[in-house]
């Protein structure tokens, strides 16, 4: 090749490959975090957030998201006393919230009134971009990381290629907008591969391999750290590793020791609060095994639902098997809709010539087998993006895999040589079809953006930041509770404590005399399209039959829907048991038409 095609002695074409890449990049980052950004989407999110803001202003790991299963733990705790203005969080792995906080507290986000939305116009809360921004980052980094692997396993081709799915993953992209660690977790998870891969060439060369090992070992413990679920990925390559890797053994038990070790002071964290070294997240176990985690969270004795556990063992069973096939039913959504991701389970059958690329995959294979069993046993809905989704860690690898098998069926077809469409042809038909999703996002967010211009319309519904950080901030103090049916929203754009609103009255009457046994006061009560979501008038979703709130939630689409014919009070004051409720909290403000009610003690002044 002539000079002439050399820049800096670089191949021109690889060069002009390389800048489209990074133009192509530039313009998604743009394009989900500027153009069509509408603020976080996903209640962890938006929990883990607010928890990292707390650290940002010195006051560790406290929350201001309480749900009444976590204060139920804390009171059976002889060690342990649920002060609800200080109440350590034990449901969210800690990694991200750290993460958070650091950044939170570099913009100065610890500072409330510095992003506290003032005017009418801004409907995107500030701080919701900067935790987006944090998840973008971290992915580009994982695409990086992503790259270097896969290049060491096959070649730069598939690698570049399996870099462009990355980007073209319209599914990679919304996680990003949830708050939730998926790209902390994949940067990890990725690096942890790295390592693997790396120990598992020294171990077919007959070298040891521990070095490599270890290093695997802190990113899959950092990953625990990150989403305590990804425990069971873990052990996946323990059980690999403890059979494969020499020495026997000693490789799986560094891996536990070096996880032991970083989590031991949140573990003990978590028993001196909660009396269980699993905190409240090890409560989401119900969420697998019973009919909803909610329902579980919001009450103040879980034992009723630990009593049909334990006593309908057939629930572990129906349960897990149900959740196993809803995921083999979603898995190519849930891996990004890339084409070539579910194409790995394909090239298991291959002779693949190199062993370390034959047995790798069987790591990753293991691996990914007992994430499924874990995400069966504590539940995943059918959202892509919901919060235990761990199918789009392995996106890349398997997508890498599912090329290659690609490549080898390609070459054997007879085709005209000389052409590079013919050469490849596979990868572009494959980046086509898995940017379809992207694709087809593309016109409808433009015209969508285009027409609101800067009154960009937030997540709504549910949420609406500007009534939670101007309003309902400004009618509460810090001493005030809010309970709501979205917690969530309450403690990170209106900065004050909420707790989940329960299901039973009685239970509600209690929490309210544990605040004022505190010097709390309990400010009022606030009901969201949280609570009217899927057509409440006709469906029991999602308080059930057995939610004492139902008339106070349906109260507000109920009067809308019937113009206020449904006589003075609304169905509130039809039901018996809310009668109490209404007499402490008179008072009743619609902060959005219908569907964002405040009932309080005080009149409220919407500002």
């Amino acid at each position: 090749m002539s000079n002439a095609k050399k820049i800096g002695g670089m191949n021109t074409a690889v060069l002009i490959r390389r800048l489209l890449f990074f133009v192509l990049l530039f313009v998604l980052v743009f394009f989900y975090l500027i153009l069509t950004f509408k603020g976080l989407t996903s209640a962890r999110g938006m929990e883990q957030a607010q928890i990292g803001r707390e650290i940002a202003r010195g006051n560790n790991a406290t929350t201001k998201v309480i749900r009444p299963a976590a204060i139920w733990q804390a009171q059976k705790n002889e060690n342990a006393e649920p002060e609800l203005d200080a109440f350590y969080d034990t449901y969210h792995s800690p990694l991200n919230p750290f993460l958070y906080g650091a950044v939170l507290k570099a913009v100065g986000g610890d500072d409330f009134a510095k992003f506290q939305m003032v005017e009418d116009a801004r409907t995107i809360y500030r701080l919701d971009r900067v935790i987006a921004a944090v998840a973008v980052i971290l992915f580009l980094i994982a695409i990086g990381v992503n790259y270097l692997l896969i290049s060491r396993i096959f070649d730069v081709k598939i690698a570049g290629v399996a870099a462009i799915l990355m980007i073209l993953s319209d599914l990679m992209w919304k996680f990003t907008q949830t708050g939730l660690p998926q790209m902390l977790m994949l940067m990890l998870f990725s690096c942890a591969l790295f390592f693997i891969y790396r120990a598992l060439e020294s171990s077919v060369e007959n070298r040891v391999a521990m070095g490599s090992i270890v290093t695997a070992a802190i990113f899959l413990a950092l990953l625990a750290l990150a989403h305590w679920l990804t425990i069971w990925l873990t052990l996946g390559f323990v059980i690999y590793a403890a059979f494969f890797f020499r020495p026997k053994g000693l490789a799986g038990l560094s891996v536990f020791g070096i996880l032991l070790i970083l989590s031991l002071y949140f573990v003990a964290k978590n028993i001196e609060w909660t009396g269980n070294p699993g905190g409240t997240a090890f409560l989401t176990l119900y969420g697998g095994l019973t009919e909803s985690e909610a329902n579980v969270m919001r009450t103040s004795d879980p034992s009723e639902e630990t009593y049909r556990v334990l006593h309908n063992l057939n629930s572990l069973i129906i349960n897990t098997t149900s959740n196993m096939l809803q995921q083999a039913n979603l898995l190519y959504n849930n891996l990004g809709a890339i084409i070539a991701a579910p194409l790995f389970f394909l090239a298991l059958v291959h002779p693949f010539k190199r062993e370390s690329i034959a047995k790798f995959r069987w790591i990753v294979l293991l691996m990914w087998i007992m994430g499924v069993l874990g995400m069966a046993l504590f539940g995943l809905s059918e959202s892509s993006t919901d919060a235990n989704q761990l199918h789009i860690l392995f996106a890349p690898i398997m997508s890498a895999y599912g090329l290659a098998f690609l490549s080898i069926l390609w070459s054997r077809i007879e085709l005209p040589t000389g052409s590079a469409i013919m050469r490849y042809g596979h990868f572009v038909i494959v980046i086509i079809v898995s940017a379809g999703p992207l694709i087809l996002t593309i016109p409808k967010a433009i015209q969508s953006s285009l027409r609101t211009g800067l009154n960009q319309r937030p997540v709504w519904p549910p949420y609406w930041p500007p009534l939670l950080s101007r309003t309902l901030h400004d009618v509460t103090t810090d001493e005030q509770i809010i309970f709501s049916d979205q917690p969530w929203a309450v403690a990170w754009y209106a900065d004050r404590t909420s707790i989940w609103l329960p299901r039973k009255v009685s239970e509600f009457e209690s929490l309210v005399e544990l605040a004022e046994d505190q010097k709390l006061d309990v400010a009022g009560i606030l009901l969201t399209p949280t609570s009217f979501e899927n057509n409440p008038l006709y469906s029991p979703a999602p308080f059930g039959a057995g939610e004492e709130f139902a008339a106070l939630m349906l109260d507000g689409t109920a009067i809308g829907i019937t113009e206020g014919q449904i006589g003075r009070g609304g169905l509130r004051m039809r039901a018996p048991i809310l009668r109490k409720v209404m007499v402490d909290f008179p008072e009743n403000r619609h902060l959005f038409p219908m569907r964002m009610i405040y009932y309080s003690k005080k009149p409220v002044i919407q500002q």
